[in-house]
């Protein structure tokens, strides 16, 4: 069986993301999405929200499993029996960081990386934006799958 792992905070989910998870779901047998846990880091959806809006949007692809993970991704990998990471490459300062990242990964543990470019629709979007835009008013619904616009249009109202 061939498995990958899409690791990401996902804080939310956006449409950039699931692009990534359903192009790897074509490619791999079955995708672990590795939500990651930041203590340090509060996001504006718990750990627990952002699995079941992932899985929520992903549920059609029939392939893909949602857990949290916390330290080393290689960790992750290893107690699953994981040999491939799939990660999205938006532009050239993502790959000097990914790289690094891989390189380290495949020294400690030999998992591979495989770097997707990412759909030049999606090529300027992040959490971040998409929360910031939304923040002040913005429409980001063509950014986030519908399911995440509304809990997140709802989120925001509560601010």
């Amino acid at each position: 069986m061939r498995r990958a792992v899409c690791p990401g905070s996902f804080d939310p989910i956006t449409n950039g993301h699931l692009d990534i998870i359903e192009r790897a779901s074509r490619l791999y047998d079955t995708v672990h999405v590795a939500v990651m846990i930041n203590k340090s880091k509060q996001g504006l959806f718990t750990v627990e929200e952002r699995i079941d809006l992932i899985q929520r949007v992903t549920e059609s692809f029939g392939n893909v499993r949602v857990e949290a993970f916390h330290g080393l991704l290689v960790d992750f990998c290893k107690d699953r029996d994981i040999p491939a990471i799939v990660k999205g490459l938006r532009a050239v300062s993502d790959f000097d960081y990914e790289l690094q990242m891989a390189q380290m990964n495949n020294g400690l543990s030999g998992v591979e990386t495989l770097f997707v470019p990412t759909n030049p629709t999606y090529s300027f979007l992040s959490s971040s934006l998409v929360k910031e835009v939304a923040a002040w008013g913005g429409d980001v619904s063509h950014l986030v799958p519908e399911t995440v616009n509304a809990v997140l249009a709802e989120r925001l109202s509560k601010r």
